[in-house]
């Protein structure tokens, strides 16, 4: 009898739905992303499209930080081996609502700037401007980068007790997929 209920169990697991799946259901998506070089510098200029749903909402409006993660790997090809990898890199947002103040931040680091809204808030975070991944001397000229980048979530940054409910509910796993990117550095000029 229990080896037939085990037998069943493990037939209808493939068909139960895993949370990273349910992360993407909500069409949270990398809509844009450019590599510009800017003052020596290569940055990452990126759009994305990512709600909240209900019950993130509701925990920011109580004073949850939030907490979102763009991660960013650039890679170039090597023929005798793996791809060498470039940059690996993260970038880490905060969005608070003090109660006291009524008032929404969000901030990088120890550097937070105040917002009007939540929304106002997401926009910030939705909206990647200057990120500085590598100095443009690290990177070769004519040569074809890789790169991938997403934005989640980081459940891991949350204190403990929503740590353990992230865990168990499909409502805290919000995460872009994957993008791919690519880009080359123009051959530089001669001046003679």
């Amino acid at each position: 009898m229990m080896a037939r209920l085990l037998f069943a169990l493990l037939l209808a697991l493939p068909l139960a739905p895993w949370p990273a799946q349910q992360a993407y259901a909500s069409d949270a998506k990398v809509a844009r992303i450019d590599p510009v070089l800017r003052n020596g510098m290569l940055e990452i200029d990126a759009d994305v499209d990512i709600e909240l749903n209900d019950q993130l909402r509701e925990a920011a409006e109580r004073g949850v930080p939030l907490y979102f993660t763009a991660d960013l790997v650039i890679t170039t090809s090597r023929w005798w081996w793996f791809d060498r990898t470039v940059v690996e890199t993260q970038m880490t947002r905060r969005v608070v609502y003090n109660a006291l103040t009524r008032q929404w931040r969000v901030g990088t680091g120890e550097l937070s700037l105040p917002v009007p809204s939540l929304e106002d808030a997401m926009s910030l975070v939705r909206s990647i401007r200057g990120w500085s991944v590598a100095r443009s001397d690290d990177l070769d000229h004519g040569v074809l980068y890789e790169g991938q980048l997403r934005l989640r979530l980081d459940t891991s940054q949350l204190a403990r007790p929503f740590q353990v409910n992230a865990l168990n509910s499909s409502s805290w796993s919000l995460s872009t997929p994957w993008t791919d990117f690519s880009f080359a550095l123009a051959e530089a000029e001669d001046d003679s």
